[in-house]
């Protein structure tokens, strides 16, 4: 964390500690002045109750505005106050704001505002690899991953029904760890089980959580468990970029679709948390990636143009999973606002099932870590955690010519009987023919499935 002497600097204690004064008496006084930026340094009657989550989100959204305005003396003012009512360790709104903290003290030192503030500061985020073991608990501690598991399992068990051959390509944040369950289920099908066919977009990204293996070495793993439930799998990894849209993938998906059999092989699409990797942004047409040329192509963007070449593999199933945000905006403050009003939830569940200080805590918190620096400290191609919301995805996945398919009730079900194994306050709800996942009321995680035209 940032190196702060005991006391503030002469020049800063008389705007400071009247502040700090003024907080500390103001106690009951939750009221909040959003909209408009500070010409100096917050006062009382803007913040509210020192400790707040509100107070904290202005405290960031005014340290976002100094910083944008290169403006050192006001940002290193507010900084200072941020990092002393929001300690590393302290509670899920304290250990949230300093995620942010840090975040905008990398962002200063990229554009070189506030020098003196960061040079002290080693601001590398150390995130986790995970054995396959580690991944596999560590996905089961929340309904998080878990959701869209059962969700999109209950959907895809159901298009393939009767199939000889099922071809999974796994677009998925979670290297597989949905697929073992998929497996288990398949295995007990009446009629037997089918050929399995596992694609794997093996991203060239590292992105949080990270496997300490290769996915080669993954495939084995799958192929012997499907071996061990009597399914024959085959496995394949194409190593391709989320940057492109992964165009390596959709060109080797389009050539193999050339020699599909007809009602023979089903073709499931699995997204889940992946997409939003893709850039959202208008792109000039990668010549690299297989679309019709006489499309409009050349002020799409990526995940449109992802979309549709999906759609022309005429898939059996595309379901997809995805955190119900959207960190797009290309103004810091919009991001800051959106990403804090969101990722309070995993820190506020975190308080639910897993003890301060555990190996397993700080694991999951320096993955929420790099997010939040993703989406606060990086511009352009280096901020890649562009989440929309599920309106927002519905809305692309008709544009391409698919149309809803939804969750039976016997899925929901399944859903449903999950979320008993979990602390209360994570519920589910219906929203058409999608399902979310909520904590305390707030929408978390959807999950679509869609059919082609």
């Amino acid at each position: 964390m940032m190196q702060f002497t005991e006391s503030l600097p002469p020049s800063l204690h008389q705007q400071v500690s009247p502040i700090f004064s003024s907080l500390m008496l103001n106690k009951n006084d939750n009221q909040i002045q959003r909209a408009r930026p500070w010409p100096g340094f917050p006062t009382s009657k803007n913040l509210g109750t020192i400790g707040d989550a509100n107070c904290m989100e202005q405290l960031l959204v005014h340290c976002a505005n100094a910083i944008e305005s290169n403006d050192p003396t006001l940002a290193q003012q507010i900084l200072w106050v941020l990092n002393n009512i929001a300690p590393p360790d302290g509670d899920s709104n304290q250990r949230l704001t300093c995620g942010f903290l840090r975040a905008l003290i990398v962002r200063a030192a990229k554009i070189g505002t506030c020098k003196l503030l960061t040079a002290n500061l080693n601001h590398s985020m150390e995130t986790h690899k995970f054995s396959i073991i580690e991944l596999a608990g560590f996905v089961d501690l929340t309904p998080w991953h878990r959701f869209g598991f059962t969700a999109a399992n209950g959907a895809i068990l159901e298009a393939v029904e009767g199939y000889s051959i099922v071809h999974i390509v796994d677009f998925s944040l979670t290297h597989c760890m949905q697929i073992p369950t998929l497996i288990d289920a398949i295995s007990t099908r009446l009629e037997g089980p089918p050929l399995v066919k596992l694609t794997v977009a093996g991203a060239t990204e590292d992105l949080p959580p990270m496997l300490d293996l290769s996915y080669e070495e993954l495939g084995a793993k799958l192929v012997n468990f499907a071996r061990s439930r009597n399914v024959m799998m085959e496995f394949r990894v194409i190593p391709s970029s989320s940057s492109d849209g992964f165009s390596n993938v959709i060109e080797q998906l389009r050539v193999q679709n050339l020699i599909r059999p007809e009602n023979g092989e089903a073709l499931v699409i699995n997204c889940h948390m992946m997409l939003h990797y893709i850039p959202e942004e208008t792109t000039v047409l990668s010549p690299r990636f297989p679309l019709d040329q006489s499309s409009n192509s050349s002020i799409s963007s990526f995940r449109s143009m992802f979309l549709k070449a999906i759609r022309n593999l005429d898939p059996t199933i595309v379901v997809l999973v995805d955190e119900d945000a959207d960190f797009t905006s290309n103004n810091l403050v919009c991001r800051l606002r959106s990403a804090f009003n969101y990722l309070w939830i995993p820190y506020d569940t975190v308080d639910t099932f897993l003890p301060r200080g555990s190996k397993q805590r700080q694991w999951y918190e320096a993955d929420i870590c790099w997010k939040i620096e993703n989406v606060i400290a990086h511009e352009g191609l280096q901020r890649l955690e562009r989440l929309e919301p599920k309106n927002q995805w519905v809305q692309r996945m008709r544009n391409a010519n698919f149309r809803s398919s939804g969750f039976s009730e016997d899925s929901v079900s399944e859903v449903k009987n999950m979320l008993d194994e979990h602390a209360a306050g994570w519920g589910l709800k219906r929203d058409e023919e999608d399902v979310v996942l909520t904590w305390k009321g707030h929408n978390v995680v959807f999950a679509t499935a869609w059919v082609p035209l």
